[in-house]
C-alpha cells in the first residue's frame, strides 16, 4: 500500500463503511459477471423486512455498530441480532437457487458478517457469537440459513487484517484530499482574462455551489461555458467539502471539451476519470466477462490493488490512459474504471452515468452519502434523454427468437406469456393504441417468465440468445414498477406479422421525467445545468423536476447583432402539405444567397425525406453548386468526413437534419461556416403519442402545445443557428425559411440579439 507524504501531519481518524472496507480488502479471485438473477433495490428492502418480521420478540433490527483499529473507524448497520442465542444475521435477497450464488459473492457476504460479529463481541463483551448468512428468495419466500459459530478472538484477528489492508490507503486518501483542496484553493484561471459573459457565468456557478444550490444557466455559444463552470465548481469545492464533481454530457465531443479544459487548468493532484460505455472499453468483445473466458477477468481482484495504486498515482485517467494502465496490470479497463469511480475527484461521463435507472455514480452517491457536485452540459438534451432512460419496449420478434431457442423447461412460462400477448392483440386491433393502464395480466405473465428464465440462466449462463432477451424483460419490468401518470403504455401492431405471430410491440413511454429525476437532484449537493438553449426556463425546470428554489441565470450574448444577418423568407411554408409546392422557392432562396456570398453553409431540414427532396431539386436546378449530405446511420468516420468538408477556403452547402449530429456540438469558426438555412420550425410530428404528450402536459402545466411541440422545436432551431457565430470576429447569415418564424409567439422564443424583424 502506498505511503502518503502528509500522513504524519494527519491526526483525524478516517471513517469507512463496513461495505466499503470489505469490498476493498476482502475481494479475491476472478471478475465473474456470469448471469446471476438479482432482485431490485426495492425487492431487497422488502425482502429484509419480511425476514426480520418473522423473528421472535427481542430480535433487534438495523443495529448500528462501530469499531476502531489503527486510526480507522469502521461503522455500519447489521441486519439483525438475536441476543438470546447470541446470533447475528447478514441477510441477502436473491432469486433462483441459493446454491448457485457465486463463491466470491459469498466470501464478501461472510466478510461483512465477520466484521459485524467482531463489533458486537467488542460492544457486548461476548467471547463467541453465532454468525448466519441468511439468503432469502424473494420469489418463493424461502430462507437458506448458513450458521457458523466464531470466537471473538478469531473475529478480532479477521477485522484487524482487513483494517491493516485498508488503513494505509485511508491515510493516503486523507493526504490526497488535503493536497487536493490546498491546490484548488489557489487554482488560477488558465487564461489572461475572461471572455465577455464568461465571468458572470463563473461567478454564478461559484456562488451556487458554495451555497449548495442548483443553478439553471443559459449562456450563448462561444463564451467558454465548459471552462467557466469547471473552474468555478472546482474553486468552490474545498470550502463546501465536495467529495466528487461529475461533469455529464450528452455526446462524446462534450466529454473531450471537458477533458481539454481540465488539462488546460493543470489540475494536479486531482484525479480525473473519463467514464465510457462498456462496449467501448472492452478489450475482448468476443469473450464473456468471467475468468474461464477472459484473461483480463481471471485473477482480476488479485491484481486490482496494484492497478488501483498505479491509477491513483497517475491521476489522469482518460480512456487511453486508463486502458494503458489496465493492460500493464492485466486487468479489465472498464472495471478498473468502475473501481476508480469511488476514488476519483472529477468524473467526466455521459448523462446516463448519474441519471439512468442503474447508474453507478448515482448508487455510489446515495450508498456512500457523498457530497457530489453536478455540471450538466447541453442540459436541454436531458429532457429527451431522461424520457428514453425511463421508457421500455418489448418486441414480438425478440420474444419469438428467444422462444425458438428455449429449452422445454421454459415452454410453460413462455406459452403463458404468448397467450397473454395474443389476448392483448385481439383486444386492441388498431394500428396504434394507448392503453388506459398497464395490462396487469400480461405483466404477471412477464414476471413469471422472468423468474423462470432467470432461474434457468443461473444454471446455464451461456444459453445462446436468451440473456439479451432477459435483460430486455428485466428493464421493462423495472420501468413498469415506476409506472404512474408521468408515463403511458401503448401497443403498436407491426406492419408485417412476425412469423405466424401478430403480437403488437408493447411500449411504456415516459412523458414527464421530472418526478423520476427529483431524487437525483435531492442527492446532489449542488448542480449546474447549462446550455445555450434553456428558454423558457419554466419549461426546463418543470420537465426536469428541478427544485422550486433553483437559481437562474441568462447571460446576455457578447456578440454584436451586426455579426449575424437574420432574415425570414415570407410566403414560404415548410408544412408537410405545402412542401411540394414550395420546393422551387426554397432552393431558389438558397442558391441566391450562395451566389451573393459564396462560402460554406449548413442547411437543416425536418427529416431525411425532406432533405433528399430539397437536395435533388437543388442539384437539378443548380448543378454547379457543391453539396454534400448527412445520411441515415452515419458512422463516426462518415460524420468526421462531413465536417471536414467545411474548410477555410471551401465552398458549398452541407445538408443535415435538424436535431441530428450536426445541429449542435460542432465548432466551425471563421470562414469554415458563414451561414445556415433552417427549413423547419423543428416541431415534432403530430401523432397519437405526441398528442398524448400534449394532453398530459396541458393537464400538468397548462401549456400542452408549447411544451410538447413549440418549445422543443425552437430549441433545436436556436442550437443549429448557433453553429454560425462562434467568436467575436465571425460574420454570417441565417435564413429562416418558413413564414411562421415571423409570428410574435415564435419570435419571442428566439435570441433577442438576432434583432429579428417581422417579414
Amino acid at each position: 500500500m502506498h505511503t502518503a507524504t502528509l500522513s504524519d501531519e494527519l491526526t483525524a481518524t478516517a471513517t469507512v463503511a463496513v461495505r466499503v472496507l470489505c469490498a476493498f480488502a476482502a475481494k479475491t479471485g476472478d471478475l465473474d459477471l456470469r448471469f446471476t438473477p438479482s432482485p431490485s433495490a426495492q425487492d431487497g428492502i422488502a425482502g429484509h423486512a419480511t425476514v426480520t418480521a418473522r423473528r421472535a420478540a427481542g430480535y433487534q433490527r438495523e443495529v448500528l455498530l462501530s469499531a476502531q483499529h489503527d486510526g480507522l473507524r469502521v461503522q455500519g448497520r447489521a441486519d439483525g441480532f438475536d441476543p438470546a442465542v447470541p446470533r447475528l444475521e447478514e441477510i441477502k435477497t436473491h432469486r433462483g437457487d441459493a446454491a448457485l450464488i457465486p463463491e466470491n459473492h459469498r466470501a464478501l457476504h461472510w466478510a461483512q458478517a465477520r466484521v459485524y460479529g467482531w463489533m458486537l463481541c467488542q460492544q457486548l463483551g461476548l467471547e463467541r457469537i453465532e454468525l448466519a448468512l441468511v439468503y432469502f428468495n424473494i420469489d418463493t419466500g424461502q430462507e437458506t440459513a448458513l450458521p457458523v459459530w466464531h470466537s471473538a478472538i478469531e473475529l478480532k484477528a479477521f477485522f484487524e487484517s482487513l483494517c491493516a489492508r485498508y488503513a494505509g490507503w485511508a491515510r493516503a486518501e486523507q493526504a490526497h484530499r488535503a493536497a487536493r483542496d490546498a491546490a484548488l484553493q489557489t487554482l488560477a484561471f488558465p487564461f489572461d482574462g475572461f471572455r465577455p459573459g464568461q465571468r458572470d457565468l463563473a461567478a454564478a456557478v461559484y456562488r451556487a455551489h458554495g451555497a449548495a444550490r442548483h443553478l439553471l444557466a443559459q449562456a450563448p455559444t462561444g463564451i467558454g461555458k465548459t471552462m467557466a463552470t469547471l473552474f468555478a465548481a472546482l474553486r468552490a469545492a474545498p470550502a463546501q467539502g465536495t467529495d466528487k464533481l461529475l461533469y455529464l454530457t450528452a455526446k462524446t465531443p462534450g466529454r473531450q471539451l471537458a477533458l481539454h479544459a481540465l488539462q488546460r487548468m493543470q489540475t494536479k493532484p486531482l484525479r480525473v476519470l473519463e467514464l465510457v460505455a462498456r462496449d467501448k472499453a472492452c478489450e475482448h468483445p468476443d469473450k464473456a466477462c468471467h475468468g474461464d473466458s477472459c484473461p483480463l477477468a481471471r485473477g482480476f481482484y488479485d491484481r486490482l490493488p496494484q492497478a488501483r495504486e498505479a491509477a491513483a498515482q497517475a491521476g489522469w485517467l482518460d480512456k487511453a490512459a486508463l486502458r494503458d494502465l489496465a493492460l500493464q496490470h492485466e486487468v479489465c479497463p472498464y472495471y478498473l474504471g468502475q473501481d476508480m469511480l469511488r476514488w476519483s475527484d472529477v468524473v467526466v461521463g455521459d448523462f446516463n452515468h448519474f441519471f439512468d435507472l442503474s447508474a453507478q455514480a448515482w448508487s455510489l452517491t446515495v450508498n456512500d452519502d457523498l457530497r457530489v457536485g453536478l455540471l450538466v452540459d447541453e442540459a436541454h438534451n436531458l429532457i429527451e434523454r431522461a424520457r428514453l432512460m425511463y421508457s421500455a419496449e418489448l418486441h414480438p420478434a425478440a420474444f419469438q427468437a428467444a422462444r425458438q431457442t428455449a429449452p422445454g423447461a421454459l415452454k410453460k412460462a413462455m406459452d403463458r406469456l404468448h397467450r397473454q400477448w395474443g389476448t392483448l392483440a385481439r383486444a386492441h386491433t388498431q394500428a396504434h393504441e394507448v392503453l388506459p393502464e398497464l395490462p396487469h395480466s400480461f405483466i404477471d405473465a412477464l414476471q413469471h417468465h422472468s423468474a423462470t428464465l432467470s432461474d434457468h440462466l443461473a444454471h446455464d449462463p451461456e444459453a445462446a440468445g436468451l440473456q439479451t432477451w432477459l435483460f430486455e424483460v428485466l428493464h421493462f419490468l423495472r420501468v413498469a414498477e415506476l409506472f404512474d401518470t408521468h408515463s403511458l403504455v401503448d401497443l403498436t401492431h407491426p406492419a408485417r406479422p412476425v412469423g405466424r405471430s401478430r403480437h403488437p410491440v408493447l411500449t411504456i413511454r415516459n412523458l414527464d421525467p421530472g418526478p423520476l429525476l427529483q431524487p437525483r437532484w435531492q442527492a446532489a449537493r449542488s448542480a449546474t445545468l447549462f446550455s445555450a438553449t434553456l428558454s423558457p426556463m419554466d419549461y426546463v425546470t418543470h420537465l426536469l423536476g428541478l427544485p422550486d428554489d433553483t437559481l437562474r441565470l441568462d447571460v446576455p450574448s457578447p456578440f454584436d447583432p451586426a455579426q449575424l444577418s437574420v432574415r425570414v423568407t415570407p410566403q414560404l411554408s415548410t408544412r408537410y402539405a405545402d412542401r411540394a409546392a414550395s420546393l422551387d422557392t426554397l432552393v431558389d432562396v438558397m442558391a441566391t444567397q450562395y451566389a451573393e456570398r459564396p462560402g460554406n453553409y449548413l442547411a437543416f431540414f425536418s427529416s431525411f425525406d425532406y432533405l433528399q427532396q430539397a437536395l435533388q431539386r437543388l442539384q437539378a436546378t443548380h448543378p454547379e453548386l457543391p453539396v454534400w449530405a448527412q445520411s441515415r446511420g452515419m458512422g463516426e468516420a462518415e460524420r468526421d468526413a462531413f465536417v471536414a468538408r467545411f474548410t477555410d477556403d471551401g465552398q458549398g452547402i452541407g445538408f443535415a437534419v435538424l436535431g441530428g449530429a450536426f445541429g449542435e456540438g460542432i465548432d466551425l469558426p471563421g470562414r469554415r461556416l458563414i451561414g445556415a438555412f433552417i427549413a423547419t420550425l423543428g416541431l415534432p410530428q403530430i401523432n397519437p403519442v405526441n398528442d398524448q404528450l400534449r394532453a398530459r402536459l396541458q393537464a400538468r402545466f397548462g401549456q400542452g402545445y408549447d411544451y410538447a411541440y413549440l418549445f422543443p422545436g425552437l430549441q433545436k432551431v436556436v442550437q443549429a443557428a448557433g453553429r454560425v457565430i462562434r467568436g467575436p470576429d465571425d460574420r454570417g447569415v441565417l435564413v429562416l425559411m418558413d413564414e411562421r418564424f415571423g409570428r410574435a409567439e415564435v419570435r419571442r422564443l428566439l435570441p433577442a440579439w438576432w434583432r429579428l424583424k417581422a417579414p
